[in-house]
């Protein structure tokens, strides 16, 4: 039988833009101290010229000779192209922000996590979008567990369990399409609602945290590390609204989704205390947009969510960065327990503004933008009640954000905030850099438009409408806001969510699942049992697990921490990509 081999020839042209962010991981892991901070702040920018190698049309191949199956992993459009450009952006200004962070572990995930997020958005084909679809989830939840704290610990668990539910979900759908002898992503929307439809559609939508399956998102950003949270707000759901153009475009379902999105991001946000919580929901919110929008399935829709995605990107992690800056000096999440900061921190003040008129859309910023095109495409879509909800939901961001964030956590009388630490520099010169391309896109749109990546009728935003509509949303929002301002104060109660329901019955399934675990490795021999045991120190503290001694007693489910051991979903996981791999080399 015939060895089967790879033909790739590697050049700047086809060279993968993620694999020189990877490379930054690596030489950060493994670099000294002294050494880590240059490579991790300044090492990403070569991924810029690489970028621009890059020509519209072009499609990297690994061919594998004896086989039926090409992989195309660097497949260039206009809407890959776009999404690409916003993503190299925010790896350059997430490095900048880490410059300062020592952590090895969290300088290789977050540069892997943009590598991922770059490969899904580059690939061609459904087997290389299943592999960096995963590869990111898998570094991503290393940002999380990084931050080495009980809560982060636990919510990364929880986080492992949504992903990889979701990987599965999409990676069986994915099956069923190269199996039928699809194996290029295409559209999917126009054809038959089948099993592969569904799983797919489900899958992504787990990613682009669409109500229900949305909790995973509030529950695990704001327990990441501070600098890990700004990688974390850009790359995973943006990546699931590339996915949803890309393969779902024109899906009915999609704008009742978005709308639902809309309106619960946001009525959670006004009600929450915790700052990266309520930035979490209001990343709900502002993805509803786009999933709203990419259910009308004209040119517009699809353009309105591409650009409003890339100005998301950009002001979420501005927000991030600066309650993160907030964080490192203060030690504080809470709103209720700030005040007085815009005197303290008055240039984490300034950056947080642009910021919030950004994500608010106020002309002048590039969220006014993005958001007059996503409204403008319900309005030519005939869907009032769809523009109608969007409206509201912008009201809700600046009731939440723009009032509610800056009054109480930098304009309200200081209770005696203490700032422990100075904000380094590099934090400043990130958040600069955001700041700059937020006003930049917003006073020369034509930047951003001339990037679209389907033809559509010249759209001017700047326009008496667009202008007297946002005015109008700026009225609604701040008179209620000063007439009741004394009862705005945020409170300490925690919101109910739908997590609950994996924290509390789904908590007692697992348990079951543990013991029978349990009583199987025991069964099958002390190696297993050994292996075990192993995997309880892993889900006890990640972090420290090579450190850790080894268990005595025999491994029990901790009912404090609403989880099992970690040992359950690798095994699944390890199962189903050892059953894929085996698939895989049968197919080529």
């Amino acid at each position: 039988m015939m060895k089967k081999q790879t033909e790739v020839t590697m050049t700047m042209s086809n060279l993968h833009p993620g694999l020189i962010l990877l490379a930054v991981g690596f030489l950060a892991l493994l670099s000294p101290k002294a050494l880590r901070r240059y490579i991790i702040g300044l090492g990403p920018l070569a991924v810029l010229p690489a970028f621009f190698q890059l020509q519209l049309g072009s499609d990297a191949v690994i061919k594998f000779s004896g086989g039926s199956y090409t992989l195309h992993y660097l497949h260039i459009d206009s809407l890959s192209w776009l999404f690409g450009l916003v993503f190299c952006m925010i790896a350059v200004i997430g490095g900048i922000y880490a410059m300062h962070n020592e952590n090895r572990m969290e300088a290789l995930c977050s540069m892997g996590y943009a590598c991922g997020a770059l490969g899904a958005v580059f690939a061609g084909d459904w087997l290389t979008l299943i592999f960096f679809w995963e590869f990111m989830a898998a570094t991503s939840l290393f940002l999380i567990w990084c931050n080495n704290t009980k809560a982060s610990r636990k919510a990364g668990y929880r986080y492992l369990l949504v992903h990889m539910f979701g990987g599965n979900l999409l990676l069986a759908g994915i099956f069923l399409k190269v199996r039928a002898g699809d194996m290029m992503i295409s559209n999917l929307a126009a054809g038959p609602h089948d099993a592969a439809f569904w799983l797919i559609l489900t899958g992504i939508a787990i990613n682009t945290a669409i109500p229900p399956l949305h909790a995973w998102l509030v529950d695990s950003y704001p327990e990441g590390t501070v600098t890990g949270s700004v990688f974390l707000s850009s790359f995973t759901t943006k990546v699931g609204v590339y996915c949803l153009i890309r393969i779902f475009a024109g899906t009915e379902l999609l704008i009742w989704a978005g709308a639902v999105m809309v309106l619960y991001g946001a009525c959670y946000a006004i009600m929450e205390n915790d700052m990266r919580r309520l930035l979490s929901y209001h990343i709900i919110s502002q993805v509803g947009f786009m999933v709203a929008v990419i259910g009308l399935g004209t040119g517009m829709g699809s353009n309105g969510a591409a650009v409003h995605a890339f100005g998301n990107i950009l002001f979420k992690s501005i927000l991030f960065m600066a309650t993160g800056a907030i964080i490192y000096v203060t030690g504080i999440r809470r709103i209720n327990e700030l005040g007085g900061l815009a005197k303290k921190l008055p240039w984490v003040f300034l950056f947080f503004v642009i910021a919030a008129l950004s994500i608010s859309g106020i002309p002048g910023f590039i969220g006014f933008v993005t958001k007059s095109m996503t409204i403008s495409a319900a309005a030519d879509a005939h869907n009032s009640v769809l523009e109608l909800i969007l409206q509201l939901g912008s009201i809700g961001t600046f009731l939440s954000i723009t009032l509610k964030m800056i009054y109480f956590i930098f304009l309200a009388p200081d209770p005696g905030v203490k700032i422990e630490k100075t904000v380094p520099m590099n934090m400043y010169v990130a958040m600069a850099a955001g700041s700059v391309l937020c006003i930049l896109y917003g006073v020369y749109p034509e930047l951003l438009y001339r990037c679209l990546p389907y033809p559509m009728a010249a759209f001017q935003p700047y326009t008496i409408d667009h202008a007297a509509q946002f005015l109008q949303m700026v009225a609604m929002a701040t008179i209620p806001f000063m007439m009741y301002l004394p009862k705005m104060m945020p409170h300490t109660a925690l919101s109910l969510d739908t997590d609950w329901f994996y924290r509390k019955p789904f908590a007692g399934i697992v348990t079951g699942v543990s013991y029978l675990c349990c009583a199987v490795s025991r069964a099958l021999g002390n190696t297993w049992e050994v292996l075990y045991e192993k995997s309880m120190e892993l889900s006890h503290n990640p972090m420290e697990f090579l450190d850790a001694k080894p268990l005595r007693n025999s491994p029990k489910y901790n009912p404090e921490n609403y989880r099992t051991s970690i040992a359950d979903p690798i095994m699944i996981t390890l199962t189903v990509l050892f059953c894929s791999l085996c698939y895989f080399m049968a197919i080529i």
